[in-house]
């Protein structure tokens, strides 16, 4: 894409967010923040960030891999290698099994979240896509393991459902305890309140 058309667009983008701000619509200063900060990220950083991701994924997925002798990871290709009962599976972490979107969708949203403030922001950004790297990883571990055992059978049945439904779970897991716990403790009401002032 053009570094032009990128301009144009966080141009465009940020007189919004002004725009939005000074009219004081904190929800589609939120909505809008976040929708065009990922899509910014994701045309500028997608392109780079795809690949490191995936080889991280498939070297910690390979770690319980190498401890159970049941599949072997070459990070370096971001090619996982499964022994199966009868015969043998090749699995690609390639963009979508990396958790870049995940991980982007994620950071987007707290960048724009009005409950923290920028330091917390960046520890919680740095945890919460540490947290979404390994989800992601037992995901795929999850799935080798029962290939591994079971068969080319499974695979579609845990890659498709079993596996993402893991996934999404620990996703909303970390999604309550980053955006849903701390609104709650942090809201005010009058002269009441859950958190310290």
């Amino acid at each position: 894409m053009s570094p032009v058309f990128i301009v144009v667009l966080a141009a465009v983008w940020l007189y919004l967010l002004r725009v939005l701000s000074r009219a004081k619509l904190p929800f589609w200063h939120f909505l809008l923040g976040s929708m065009g900060l990922f899509v910014i990220l994701m045309i500028v950083l997608q392109p780079v960030l795809t690949m490191p991701l995936a080889r991280a994924v498939s070297a910690l997925a390979g770690v319980v891999g190498s401890l159970t002798g049941t599949f072997e990871a070459y990070f370096k290709y971001g090619i996982i290698f499964i022994q199966m009962p009868v015969g043998s599976l090749t699995l690609k972490v390639d963009f979508e099994c990396s958790g870049i979107i995940e991980i982007m969708a994620f950071l987007c949203l707290l960048a724009f979240f009005p409950v923290y403030k920028t330091h917390e922001k960046l520890i919680v950004g740095l945890l919460g896509s540490a947290y979404i790297m390994v989800s992601n990883a037992l995901r795929i571990v999850l799935i080798c393991l029962a290939s591994h055992f079971y068969g080319i059978e499974v695979y579609f049945l845990m890659h498709t459902f079993v596996g993402r439904l893991f996934f999404y779970g620990l996703s909303i897991l970390l999604y309550f305890y980053v955006f849903t716990k701390p609104q709650i403790v942090r809201m005010k009401v009058g002269n009441f309140s859950y958190g310290k002032n």
